[in-house]
């Protein structure tokens, strides 16, 4: 008998089961493949080699460290079958508030003079509980009122944008501390980023948290009938969001020595964008944060390839636009042909 024929007769127990390929290598192909393409393109256009230069890579990725730490907790989030509009805002409100408690006292107009001078741990637990209050507000709304996570995370984005603004009367925060400063200094945002991702990594993979989270995203009612209190773990997750999206607004702070109620605008939509480009699915259930962190990554090499060619900023976010599109189109092609098999 035909060897294929055999194996097309031959039960399904017993047929040879193809090996597939984890969903984050072909992501991660595609980061290779863009980085080569930009690497063509600045020899033939520029004269210059795009993945050579080190100082350049060390921008990049400085920069999509923070937007790699919203990220992490924007994929739980989408995880569970919800968004979250609110990061961006969340950010900058917590710069602005976290920085005002890490003022020195060589600095003349400080927020709170008799609060000047203080160890960097409390500016820190500060931001940190903004952003915790923040998720909890919006987890809150979404579990127990039943207001679907856009509208609640979009009020949540408009009204920390206006705390931000109405803290110090749009006056920025700065004269910060060298302990604080510290934070943004060197390697220090990547590092925060990479811990935060295998925490969460881990978190989502191996624990009792994780497994619920996927559990509420993939089916509420299943989950619910399993035993799963899906409004106090929604609840959870939004508050893990927040504390990120504060964390992140502590690093840009730190970083850039100074406090702007701008702080974190369209940092939202990257988040969101690096997130579906990891393949987290929108429609919720699946989603890895190893993902999440390469397709941080192919945001940053974009950008930081865009800058090199000399492109318009304009055309960047024309194409990040398209990019989230199609990813989300992907993405339902993937649904589909899940479900039929």
């Amino acid at each position: 008998m035909n060897t294929k024929a055999a194996e097309s007769t031959a039960p399904l127990a017993t047929r040879p089961r193809r090996r597939r390929m984890p969903p984050e290598l072909s992501i991660f192909l595609v980061l290779v493949g863009i980085a080569l393409i930009y690497e063509v393109l600045g020899w033939m256009f520029i004269g210059q080699s795009f993945l050579l230069n080190s100082q350049r890579l060390t921008i990049m990725i400085l920069q999509v460290s923070v937007i790699g730490i919203i990220a992490v907790g924007v994929t739980q989030v989408i995880i569970t079958g919800g968004i979250d509009l609110s990061s961006g805002s969340v950010v900058g409100m917590t710069a602005m508030i976290a920085t005002s408690f890490a003022q020195s006292s060589t600095w003349g107009r400080a927020v709170f003079p008799s609060l000047t001078d203080l160890p960097a741990l409390v500016p820190i637990m500060v931001g940190l509980l903004i952003g915790a209050a923040a998720g909890l507000i919006n987890g809150t709304l979404i579990a127990y009122t039943k207001i679907p996570p856009f509208i609640a995370t979009l009020g949540m984005f408009v009204s920390a944008r206006g705390v931000a603004k109405w803290y110090t009367k749009g006056q920025p925060v700065s004269g910060i501390t060298e302990q604080f400063h510290f934070i943004g200094t060197k390697a220090w945002p990547v590092v925060v980023f990479l811990v935060v991702a295998l925490i969460f990594h881990i978190a989502l993979r191996y624990t009792r948290y994780g497994k619920f989270t996927y559990a509420i995203g993939a089916n509420p009612q299943a989950a619910r009938v399993s035993g799963i209190n899906i409004e106090a773990h929604l609840v959870k997750v939004y508050v893990i969001a927040g504390l990120l999206a504060g964390l992140a607004g502590i690093v840009t702070a730190a970083r850039a020595e100074t406090a702007q109620a701008s702080m974190g605008v369209g940092y939202e939509l990257d988040a969101i964008a690096a997130t579906v480009i990891g393949g987290t699915s929108l429609t919720g259930g699946v989603g890895r944060i190893t993902g999440t962190v390469i397709g941080t990554i192919i945001l940053g090499v974009m950008t930081s390839g865009f800058t090199f060619l000399r492109i318009d900023a304009y055309y960047q976010e024309i194409v990040k636009g398209v990019i989230i599109v199609a990813a989300v189109v992907i993405d339902v092609y993937r649904q589909k042909k899940r479900r039929k098999h």
